[in-house]
C-alpha cells in the first residue's frame, strides 16, 4: 500500500481543488490545520468557514480526505513531553512573537503531542479565552490531557491575575469532562515558568 507524506498530501488537496499550493485557500487550510491528522478530522462545516470555500469545494476536500484515510500517512515522530522543560523546548518559538499567543497542546496517553493549536492572539483574559472553545478542540481529537501555554512579549514570565484566573477555569473545565490540564507554560525571553510547578493549580 502506498504511503502519503505531508508534501504529497498537500499536492493531493491542491490538485483536487485546482488551486496553487502557495495560494490563499491552501495556505489558509494548512495554517488552520497544520498537521495531517488535524486535517483528516476536519468537517465540511469547518471548511465552509474559510473564505473562498463553498459547498462544492468543501465536499471535494472531504472526498480527498476520505481517499487519504485509505492509505497510511507518514508524519514526523511525535514529540513526547515528560517535563515542563520538554514543553518549553517544544514551545520556545513563542518567545519571538510580538503579541501574546495562547496555544493548546493536545496529548495522548503516552504524553505525545497529537496537535498544537493557537486558540487566540491578544492579551489573555477570561472573556476571550473561553473553556468551551478549548475543550471542544481537545474532545474532538480524543486527547487524554493537555498543556496550555502563552508567551509574554515583555520577557517576564510572572503570571498575571488574568493568567491565574484563566488557568483555574480551564483546569476545572478539564476536570469536569475528564481531560487533565497537565501544565500551563508561560514563555518569556529564553526562560519559562511552569504554573503547575509553582503551585498555581
Amino acid at each position: 500500500m502506498t504511503t502519503i507524506n505531508e508534501n504529497t498530501f498537500k499536492s493531493l488537496i491542491a490538485t483536487t481543488l485546482r488551486e496553487k499550493e502557495d495560494g490563499y485557500i491552501l495556505s489558509e487550510i494548512f495554517t488552520r490545520y497544520p498537521s495531517i491528522q488535524e486535517l483528516l478530522d476536519v468537517t465540511e462545516e469547518e471548511l465552509l468557514n474559510i473564505k473562498g470555500i463553498g459547498k462544492t469545494k468543501a465536499q471535494q476536500i472531504i472526498a480527498a480526505l476520505q481517499l487519504a484515510r485509505m492509505n497510511p500517512v507518514t508524519t514526523e515522530q511525535r514529540f513526547k513531553i515528560r517535563s515542563p522543560q520538554d514543553a518549553y523546548t517544544y514551545l520556545q518559538d513563542l518567545q519571538h512573537l510580538q503579541q501574546e499567543h495562547f496555544v493548546v497542546l493536545g496529548l495522548n496517553t503516552k504524553n505525545e503531542v497529537t496537535f498544537r493549536k493557537t486558540v487566540f492572539v491578544g492579551s489573555l483574559n477570561a472573556s476571550i479565552c473561553h473553556p468551551r472553545e478549548i475543550m471542544k478542540e481537545l474532545v474532538k481529537r480524543s486527547c487524554a490531557c493537555a498543556i496550555l501555554s502563552h508567551n509574554h512579549p515583555s520577557g517576564d514570565t510572572s503570571p498575571s491575575p488574568e493568567d491565574i484566573q484563566v488557568t483555574e477555569r480551564l483546569v476545572e473545565a478539564g476536570r469536569i469532562i475528564g481531560i487533565e490540564i497537565v501544565d500551563h507554560i508561560i514563555v518569556g525571553s529564553n526562560k519559562y515558568l511552569s504554573m503547575k510547578e509553582k503551585g498555581y493549580f
